[in-house]
C-alpha cells in the first residue's frame, strides 16, 4: 500500500521533524479527518467509555477536527507565513515583540503547554512585519512539541528570513504533563532562551536586546 507524508520544507518543518505523520495515499482532505476520527475513538475505547453513549456520539468527529487545527502547523513553511511581510529596514535600532501568547502539545504525552513568548533584533537590512513574529510562533506551537525546539525554530526563522545583526528569543511556559500527571507540581513554569549573532554587538547593545524581552 503506497504512503503519502504530510510536510514542508526548510527551516525546521515537517520534513525534518523527527517523526514525521503517515497516511495512507488518499483523498487529502480526507484521509486526516478520517485518522483524525478513528484516533479519537480508539482514545475513548482506552478509557474504557461507552460509545455508544450518546454524550460521545460525534466527539471522535470533533476530535479529528480540533486536531487539524491543533497541528495546522505541519502544513506551511515561514516563507509560506510570512509571504511579502519583510521590508526594507528604516533603521539599525532594536526591535522587541513582547508577550505574544502560544498554544501547543507536548510531543511526549500528548498534553497542552501554553505561555508566552518574547523577541527581539537588531535589524541589518531588512526587518519582519511585526505581525509576523506571532505568526510564526503560530507555525511551530501548532505542532506536536518540546518547548526547547520551538525557541531554538523561531530565532532560526527569524535568523534566515531577514537575516539580522542579533536576535534573542524567550518562551516561559506551563505544562500540564508536569501539572495534572507526573510531579503534579501547580505553580511551576519553565523558562527557555536562545541568542544568535551576539557577537557581533557592543556591550551596551547586547544588554538592552535582553533587557528588551
Amino acid at each position: 500500500m503506497s504512503i503519502s507524508s504530510c510536510s514542508a520544507s526548510s527551516f525546521g518543518d515537517a520534513s525534518s521533524h523527527p517523526h514525521p505523520v503517515f497516511f495512507p495515499m488518499g483523498n487529502s482532505a480526507i484521509e486526516p479527518k478520517r485518522f483524525g476520527a478513528e484516533a479519537g475513538r480508539l482514545i475513548l475505547q482506552a478509557a474504557g467509555e461507552d460509545l455508544s453513549r450518546e454524550g460521545l456520539a460525534r466527539t471522535p468527529e470533533r476530535f479529528a477536527k480540533a486536531l487539524s487545527q491543533l497541528t495546522a502547523g505541519y502544513a506551511l513553511s515561514p516563507t509560506e507565513v510570512v509571504g511579502e511581510g519583510i521590508f526594507p529596514a528604516e533603521g539599525r535600532g532594536l526591535v522587541a515583540v513582547r508577550s505574544v501568547e502560544f498554544y501547543s502539545l507536548c510531543e511526549h504525552h500528548l498534553l497542552p503547554f501554553w505561555g508566552k513568548a518574547s523577541v527581539a533584533y537588531y535589524p541589518d537590512q531588512k526587518i519582519l512585519g511585526l505581525s509576523k513574529i506571532p505568526r510564526l510562533l503560530d507555525l511551530y506551537a501548532r505542532r506536536f512539541q518540546v518547548q526547547e525546539r520551538i525557541t531554538e525554530q523561531l530565532a532560526d526563522a527569524i535568523q534566515e528570513l531577514v537575516s539580522p545583526r542579533a536576535v534573542v528569543v524567550r518562551i516561559e511556559a506551563s505544562h500540564l504533563c508536569m501539572m495534572m500527571r507526573g510531579v503534579e507540581k501547580q505553580q511551576s513554569d519553565t523558562r527557555t532562551e536562545t541568542a544568535r549573532g551576539m557577537k557581533s554587538l557592543t556591550e551596551i547593545e547586547q544588554t538592552r536586546i535582553w533587557s528588551a524581552l
